[in-house]
């Protein structure tokens, strides 16, 4: 019997699944798209083209790309049962967690101590918010 936790259990998890694909995916799109700022075409569809070309040309930006897109996927899967007002801003608010560790595991940013304190307020923030849902179910 599936009970009304492990269901929240569930959807925690694969929304936890869709905030590490996005926020893993965020340094890779960038880094991996590289370069498309150098393209230079006269007329806006000629550029548009290019830029485009370039991309869909570029392996580890699709490998990238379409990760990111299995995210939505499974994000657009468990918003038919999950709860909106929990869904949106947890996924979002550990998007960011996992995009600020993957850019410092990548060299790109370094993780200071304002970055560290906003990581723990938002998972604070995110526990808090799981707790408030889950009390106020039980009550």
């Amino acid at each position: 019997m599936v009970t009304q936790s492990s269901m929240h259990l569930a959807e925690a998890m694969y929304l936890t699944i869709v905030a590490a694909l996005w926020g893993l995916t965020n340094p890779l799109l960038k880094k991996n798209s590289q370069g498309i700022e150098v393209i230079q075409c006269k007329g806006k569809i000629s550029q548009m083209f290019a830029e485009i070309t370039f991309l869909v040309s570029n392996w580890k930006y699709i490998v990238s790309f379409l990760l990111n897109q299995t995210g939505s996927l499974v994000y657009y899967i468990t918003l038919s049962t999950a709860d909106l007002t929990l869904a949106v801003p947890i996924t979002n608010s550990m998007t960011f967690i996992f995009t600020a560790v993957s850019s410092h595991i990548m060299g790109e940013r370094l993780l200071n101590a304002y970055i560290l304190s906003g990581i723990a307020l938002v998972a604070a923030g995110v526990l808090l918010c799981v707790q408030g849902k889950s009390s106020a179910l039980h009550s």
